[in-house]
């Protein structure tokens, strides 16, 4: 028991950089109380005892602002940053090593008994606001946006955002990162499914640059077989002035 305390708290300072004491976390981190009062209560439901262990869960709701079903099974170095409004259901399962920010729901679809609620693989985090709903599946190293809500199945090491929540095909991610590095700018905090028009243009401009730079560089590539001297056109073609993109976002 002791060894899984020392653990717990071992996470904590490897995933929160405001973590400054022991004592600190003992005291101040509502997640560590959480947990705590789960291993309890879902002792107490294994045995039987389920409105003792839902009595338990009740308290530690009103005491932590977490809810975990007694009746949900978490793995191994489970770590609840902030914790604020986080509904954890009844089936739910959680591997190992996952990590869950404030206001992320697992939550049910329907009112029929049974599994009804997601299972999340080991070292799967989800952003703050998540909502993961269903008897669904999230694969190991699966990472979840902030506000997204998931009613389908995510692959291993997969990124899912948005409304209904959709994979990030990661090669555009690559490619449109690239392009936007060219440019003089980084284009790593703009969610490609924000509804803001100018997020949506800057992202359309960059990724129909990064397929002209494609063409571009094929064109030049058959040309250099045909004996074309393209030097100078390979340098002009990576030539791009980030002021004018500054411009037409303004």
């Amino acid at each position: 028991m002791f060894e899984q305390l020392r653990e717990d708290i071992r996470v904590i300072f490897e995933r929160d950089p405001a973590a400054r004491s022991t004592w600190e976390i003992v005291t101040c981190y509502p997640g560590f109380h959480a947990l705590l009062f789960h291993r309890v209560s879902h002792r107490l439901w294994r045995s039987g005892l389920n409105w003792l262990a839902r009595w338990l869960s009740h308290f530690a709701r009103w005491f932590t602002g977490i809810e975990i079903h007694p009746g949900a099974t978490i793995g191994r170095r489970f770590f609840i940053d902030h914790g604020m409004g986080v509904v954890i259901g009844e089936t739910s399962v959680i591997g190992d090593d996952c990590t869950l920010y404030h206001g992320v729901t697992l939550g049910g679809t329907s009112w029929k008994k049974g599994k009804r609620h997601p299972t999340l693989g080991n070292q799967v985090v989800i952003g703050a606001g998540a909502k993961v709903l269903g008897p669904i599946s999230l694969g190991a190293g699966a990472r979840i946006g902030s506000n997204a809500v998931v009613v389908k199945d995510v692959p291993d090491r997969a990124t899912a955002v948005g409304i209904p929540a959709r994979i990030l095909d990661e090669e555009s991610k690559v490619a449109r990162e690239q392009v936007a590095e060219r440019m003089g700018f980084s284009a790593y905090a703009i969610s490609a499914d924000m509804n803001d028009p100018v997020v949506k243009a800057i992202h359309g401009l960059v990724d129909h640059t990064a397929h002209i730079d494609g063409c571009i560089a094929y064109i030049l590539e058959e040309l250099e077989k045909l004996g074309v001297k393209v030097a100078d056109e390979r340098a002009t073609a990576d030539k791009f002035d980030p002021e004018y993109l500054n411009r037409i976002v303004d």
